[in-house]
């Protein structure tokens, strides 16, 4: 299990955080990188005991220069900024609409405590087994799973779910406006090599030494035909690079309870130009090829860089803007992590 020195906790706000109260036994171990979206001028107000930074777009473009312009505004994708500054190995985020969720016997759930399980057991992508996460305690393999396979692979990616408000899209939520998820499965599974999966940032936890620079969260919000899409697009980039390095991603446990958040109507509005191309963009997911040359994280993400702007350009200029952005991502992540990729060259920009 993973100390706390170990562990990053990233949140993003436009108010104050009193949501911390609820979650004080479980983060106050923890160090806190706050991104403050929206008017850098606003106080935020932290309470008091937590250690922790926070930065807004001042200070964004202070640190960056002319790189801050694929960081997001007025949207919670300007979260990927702080998984720039961190130095730790795992990285945790959640939403401010989040606060502590109850398993059924009525315990507090310890989400920091079940992500770094979920981070430090092994993935099996490769086979599904029936029974679940065969790692966890009281588990094992099942009749018929491959001895060949029993090893499994590094975890990269924990995804945790919600109880309350599900995250559903904006036409969802408008035609099922008193759903709620009161189902609570005591279950933590692989998603399967080749399968993508909706990825939503408001609980989730990442091994930054493996898959961090690929957990970029586009060009969303003012200025951007799109937004509330930045945790589905790193989503879907993650999980081909994981694919194509041998990684894992598991999803299940641990649920937070999700508070309503914004209008459906307001969300139905953000999202529009999403969820009209989603279907061509997980098409282009499901081709993309990755080439043998490929081997860091970053030569992933600028290949894929190149292929965004190559196909799916087609569907919007957009496209084009968010493929120079993801190449300017990794510039600004070599920046703040020179010792990660030493083979790794500006000139490898995509054209």
């Amino acid at each position: 299990m993973a100390f706390a020195a170990e562990v990053d906790i990233v949140i993003t706000t436009i108010r104050d955080l009193d949501f911390l109260e609820k979650w004080r036994p479980f983060f106050l171990p923890y160090h806190l990188i706050i991104i403050q979206d929206g008017d850098p001028h606003k106080t935020i107000k932290v309470p008091e005991g937590f250690d922790y930074e926070l930065h807004n777009r001042t200070n964004i473009v202070e640190l960056l220069g002319p790189k801050a312009s694929c960081i997001s505004y007025k949207d919670t994708a300007c979260r990927c900024f702080g998984y720039l500054l961190s130095k730790k190995k795992y990285i945790f985020t959640i939403g401010d609409d989040c606060s502590v969720a109850k398993d059924p016997t009525g315990k507090d759930i310890n989400i920091v405590e079940q992500h770094l399980k979920n981070l430090s057991k092994p993935s099996t992508p490769y086979f599904f087994n029936t029974l679940y996460d065969p790692f966890r305690e009281r588990c094992d393999f099942v009749r018929g799973y491959p001895f060949s396979l029993r090893e499994g692979v590094s975890t990269a990616i924990s995804h945790g779910l919600w109880l309350n408000f599900p995250d559903y899209d904006a036409p969802t939520r408008l035609v099922k406006p008193l759903e709620r998820n009161t189902r609570y499965v005591d279950a933590v599974t692989t998603i399967s090599k080749g399968s993508l999966f909706p990825m939503s940032g408001m609980n989730l936890a990442f091994n930054r030494e493996l898959i961090g620079p690929a957990m970029y969260f586009g060009l969303m919000g003012e200025g951007h035909p799109i937004s509330r899409y930045g945790d589905m697009w790193a989503g879907w980039c993650t999980k081909v690079i994981c694919d194509h390095k041998g990684y894992g991603v598991k999803t299940g446990l641990p649920y937070v309870w999700h508070n309503k958040g914004n209008s459906a109507f307001v969300n139905l509005e953000e999202e529009n130009n999403g969820i009209y191309w989603q279907e061509e963009i997980v098409t282009f997911f499901h081709s993309v090829k990755l080439s043998r040359d490929a081997i860091t994280v970053e030569q992933c993400y600028l290949e894929l860089a190149k292929q965004v702007k190559d196909k799916l350009s087609l569907i919007d200029p957009y496209f084009n803007k968010l493929g120079d952005a993801m190449a300017t991502w990794i510039e600004a992540w070599r920046q703040f992590n020179p010792d990660t990729d030493p083979n790794f060259s500006s000139s490898e920009r995509p054209m």
